[in-house]
């Protein structure tokens, strides 16, 4: 089966780990190309690369300012990927609330048990 293109979607986009890294650095408001590559230590092409496939699924948008093309993170292109690991949530909950029981019980089976000879 063949792989969809990188750019086809949010899911294959974000599986890169730069890409990744990109979103994160954008959180914290909009940047250039010039700082995201330094920060991240690649090069030029490099980040203009990755910020092509992150704006061609809707993660990012740019936007020119004078001289420079400043990029900014685009959340919603992430509702794809929010929802279906929301879809998750409910296993990890009740995963979480066996857990808690669990722990509750041995607790209990501990404060029940008679003391120990050697403790006396």
């Amino acid at each position: 089966m063949a792989r969809a293109a990188t750019t086809s979607d949010a899911f294959n986009a974000i599986a890169e780990p730069q890409r990744r890294k990109i979103l994160v650095l954008l959180r914290g408001g909009e940047r250039p190309v010039t700082e995201l590559a330094r920060d991240l230590g690649m090069t030029l092409p490099q980040a203009s690369k990755h910020l092509r496939v992150l704006r061609e699924v809707g993660l990012v948008r740019v936007r020119g300012a004078g001289k420079q093309r400043l990029y900014g993170l685009d959340a919603s292109g992430l509702r794809p990927v929010h929802e279906w690991v929301g879809g998750f949530e409910r296993f990890w909950s009740e995963t979480f609330d066996r857990l808690d029981e669990y722990v509750r019980d041995l607790k209990q089976a501990r404060q029940e048990e008679p003391p120990d000879d050697d403790d006396q």
